[in-house]
């Protein structure tokens, strides 16, 4: 599977080179992140872009709800006052959180993996002109019937005032590259 100005980087192989640039366009948030800290845990630095663009699969209801449920559950009747989100809400941290999940982030190898590892809503200057992967296995394959949500769809649902802040400043930075 050829995708143009993209590398394809195929599961358990290992690129040479030292930052390893990914997009997650139309990545499957899961597989990918298998992916990712596999490659941290072997020494890689892995440096992930568009994260805003990964997909979580499912009905995008039950998919936001459970991010909301996830972000709510820190009440406790042993402990009542204990408040505040322990889940992220912004698109790069989700995926972060994610990966972390996958990593044994409470061993010294598991730390140094998740700090080898960088999530960027969009594409910052210095990686724009970076030559990009993208996971074979854990690309999107869409078909008849297939639900799923972004992240930058969940982000928008749960905090539409930064979302909107944003966008709204992705849009000016678009509009100041053009003139």
């Amino acid at each position: 599977m050829a995708v143009s100005g993209y590398k394809v980087l195929n599961k358990g192989e290992l690129p040479e080179e030292g930052e390893v640039v990914i997009d997650a366009s139309n990545h499957i948030a899961g597989r990918l992140a298998t992916v990712v800290a596999k490659l941290a845990l072997q020494g890689k630095a892995i440096v992930i872009v568009n994260a805003e663009k990964a997909v979580i699969t499912g009905d995008r209801n039950m998919v936001i709800n459970w991010v909301k449920r996830r972000m709510s559950e820190i009440r406790t009747h042993y402990n009542p006052e204990k408040v505040g989100p322990k889940w992220p809400r912004r698109p790069d941290r989700i995926l972060r959180r994610i990966i972390r999940g996958m990593l044994p982030h409470k061993q010294h190898r598991g730390r140094a993996a998740l700090r080898r590892i960088k999530v960027y809503v969009g594409v910052p200057d210095r990686y724009a002109n970076r030559q990009r992967y993208v996971v074979s296995g854990s690309m999107l394959k869409p078909r008849p019937g297939l639900r799923y949500v972004t992240l930058e769809e969940v982000w928008a649902s749960i905090e539409p005032e930064d979302y909107s802040n944003w966008r709204s400043s992705l849009v000016e930075r678009v509009t100041k590259g053009k003139h």
